[in-house]
């Protein structure tokens, strides 16, 4: 089988011939930088809680190390995710419609529902982002019932895989949201923080950048601009690289760095620290074009009915902020965020 079999149909046209009905467009509102940023380094075995808050109130995303997720773990994981996305296109389709499991499979957008499904994007909506991959609710992983050994047994290894992966980065999550607390002075009760933190809610996306031969013109976007709904954001890719970030006017690249964890803060910690805190703004742009990029991110939201209040913004539930998302990107094709509940913002609702 042909490696480019295992991607989505409108990938293969931008790999094989640039067609340019399948490219990503897109108008670069500042100016891109080719050059590295060395973003902040947080060790989480001798936390400095100077370093942290300057990190989450100048950048919104620092480097994690010695964060305690074992080395062997992610490198099975990336092999076997690997394997799984490098199956037949329709394999991985009828696989992930039919397996009693909460896992789903998404390509072609970064935007998703609540199940896991690629949204309906509107029509202002750039055609294809060139990436695919898993979607894993954490919390229901009791619930998967995996299949026969003769229809795929990497399935249920993944299922082992991403569990004990997901221990490991949900005790990170919880430790490094209770530090960011502590330097914005926040009092939280243990029933106030898992409303602003909710672990049930955390979930887990594999993504696959494809790559591109040389007859296809310009860089492949894998995603769009945007900032994270969630509170905190955990990262782990691999060598490729491609992720670049928004510091002040210009666009900068981030470098992978072996054996860490980039760890942005997303919407959600901007409002509840009445936007002292930032939302990093950021994307995916795969440079290199021999070489597919893989990377896990952690996601971990509030609970739904939790309210968020700040000066900065009208009062909301994360539900409502969620519904709201998802109709600006169907309507729209892109999502708007925090704006949508500023009084001083023209995106206001």
């Amino acid at each position: 089988m042909s490696i480019s079999e295992s991607y989505p149909p409108a990938f293969r046209r931008v790999i094989s011939d640039g067609d340019p009905l399948a490219t990503v467009e897109e108008v670069e509102p500042v100016l891109v930088q080719d050059e590295d940023i060395q973003i902040p380094v947080i060790d989480l075995e001798r936390l400095d809680k100077d370093i942290l808050r300057e990190a989450c109130k100048e950048w919104g995303i620092f480097r994690l190390v010695n964060h305690g997720v074992p080395l062997a773990l992610t490198s099975r994981l990336q092999e076997i995710s690997g394997l799984l996305l490098s199956l037949p296109f329709e394999t991985k389709r009828e696989l992930f419609a039919t397996v009693k499991s909460p896992l789903s499979y998404f390509w072609g957008t970064p935007a998703l529902n609540p199940s896991g499904d690629a949204l309906k994007r509107g029509s202002q909506a750039s055609n294809v982002h060139m990436l695919e991959g898993f979607n894993v609710p954490l919390s229901k992983l009791p619930t998967f019932i995996s299949c026969d050994d003769d229809h795929n047994p990497k399935l249920e290894s993944f299922r082992v895989l991403i569990e004990e992966y997901g221990r490991h980065i949900t005790r990170i999550a919880v430790s490094l949201f209770e530090d960011i607390a502590q330097t914005l002075n926040l009092e939280l009760s243990g029933n106030r923080r898992s409303e602003y933190l909710s672990e049930s809610t955390g979930l887990i996306r594999v993504y696959r950048y494809p790559w591109r031969s040389d007859k296809a013109a310009g860089e492949a976007l894998g995603m769009e601009v945007h900032t994270d709904s969630s509170v905190i954001s955990i990262l782990k890719e691999d060598e490729t690289g491609g992720l670049e970030i928004m510091k002040g006017e210009e666009w900068f690249c981030v470098k992978p760095v072996a054996n860490t964890l980039i760890v942005n803060l997303g919407d959600m910690m901007q409002a509840i620290s009445d936007d002292e805190y930032k939302s990093v703004t950021h994307r995916v742009k795969k440079k290199n074009r021999e070489t597919e990029r893989h990377s896990v991110c952690y996601f971990v939201f509030p609970k739904r009915d939790c309210g968020i209040k700040s000066s900065n913004y009208k009062p909301f539930t994360y539900s409502e902020f969620e519904a709201q998302v998802q109709a600006d990107v169907q309507s729209l094709g892109t999502k708007i965020g925090l704006p949508r509940f500023s009084p001083n913002s023209p995106f206001f609702n």
